[in-house]
């Protein structure tokens, strides 16, 4: 297959609208990132420059506990801060983990036909979407990444429509994930004074997907990366990496002896553990106590790694605002009312750029 991948339009057709994505790219041999891959000098990730997050995974069964008041000062100050923090003992059994992360380099390792009826345009089913990069219609530079996302609305629906090479143990991975999600909501919100019944938060986290993303090795790691800089635009994200690492978090507030605003610090997979971040929904309904965290993904040299995140967000037709007792408390909303269904449009229809996606709700934005 005679591609040049110096040009452009070519590229474009073999990479997203044929559906070879990166991998595809990668599987026929490259010395060099090409052209559309490359970031702005401003974009890319110095790892030499970075400092790791050395805090330890929260464990979650203190929540059971004695110690109860300890894990949910630590799960609050973390949200208040950096918008990140790891947990263990979370539920999620370690072989669900291993069998999950398994399945999505089986649903990569695919032939490029196979993995091609999923994406836009061709897909036979609405619950599962197949791509590269996030929005490459309009991005500057691509992302070096293949995703394949899964969305739930039943198990049956799921059995039935998602991919059969990771159905069954991505459905396994979800449950605990949201599990984990609903428990972390509800004492978030118990710390800014709020309780929400059962149904509320169903409709706060009723939206939810599983995503597998694949990032191939590449020759020039220092030129691109594999997530540009980004909020999430939902409640909580679960993120399970795998043992390679590159995920870098923007700190939002000064961390006492620890830390500064704007520093960017990669978190360093633990064994055993899931990484949980706050999205936007979260930062707006907390009136921005809670901080929506900037991250992105640094590429590899050394080897294709996976992770799989949880998504989970407010049903299309949710109005999404700062929580009343939380206004009245701090004396002004930050962010208006916006309904969920637009937000999601508004944020699909940019490229990443940090977090910009918060200006749609903001108050005064400019």
């Amino acid at each position: 297959m005679a591609i040049s991948f110096d040009d452009g339009d070519s590229l474009y057709n073999f990479v997203v609208r044929d559906g070879y994505g990166v991998k595809g790219m990668v599987d026929l041999g490259l010395d060099k990132v090409p052209e559309r891959y490359i970031q702005p000098p401003d974009e890319r990730i110095d790892n030499l420059k970075a400092r790791s997050y050395d805090r330890p995974p929260i464990d979650l069964s203190m929540l059971d506990g004695p110690r109860r008041s300890q894990a949910v000062e630590l799960i609050a100050e973390a949200a208040e801060t950096v918008g990140f923090f790891q947990v263990v003992n979370h539920g999620v059994p370690i072989e669900v983990m291993e069998s999950v992360k398994t399945a999505a380099c089986e649903f990569f390792g695919q032939p490029p036909e196979k993995k091609a009826v999923y994406r836009k345009g061709v897909r036979h089913t609405p619950y599962v979407k197949y791509g590269t990069s996030f929005m490459p219609k309009i991005e500057k530079a691509l992302e070096w990444k293949d995703f394949v996302n899964m969305a739930y609305t039943t198990d049956a629906d799921a059995l039935e429509f998602w991919p059969n090479e990771c159905k069954k143990v991505a459905l396994e991975y979800l449950k605990p994930s949201i599990f984990i999600v609903r428990k972390l909501t509800t004492l978030l919100m118990e710390r800014l004074g709020v309780t929400l019944d059962e149904s509320r938060i169903d409709d706060l986290i009723g939206l939810q997907f599983v995503q597998m993303n694949f990032y191939p090795a590449c020759p020039n790691p220092d030129l691109t990366v594999e997530v540009g800089r980004h909020s999430d635009m939902g409640m909580l994200t679960v993120l399970l990496q795998d043992g390679i690492g590159g995920l870098y978090v923007k700190i939002e507030e000064d961390i006492a002896n620890a830390e500064k605003k704007g520093e960017w610090m990669e978190i360093p997979p633990v064994p055993g553990a899931l990484v949980i971040n706050v999205g936007d929904t979260l930062e707006i309904l907390s009136n921005g106590k809670y901080k929506s965290a900037e991250h992105r993904v640094r590429t590899t040299s050394m080897q294709s790694r996976v992770s799989i995140p949880v998504f989970t967000g407010p049903r299309p037709n949710e109005k999404v605002r700062p929580l009343p007792e939380v206004v009245e408390r701090d004396g002004v909303a930050r962010y208006r009312e916006v309904m969920s269904e637009e937000y999601m449009k508004n944020y699909f229809a940019n490229a990443h750029g940090g977090k910009n996606s918060l200006d749609f709700a903001l108050i005064n934005s400019s």
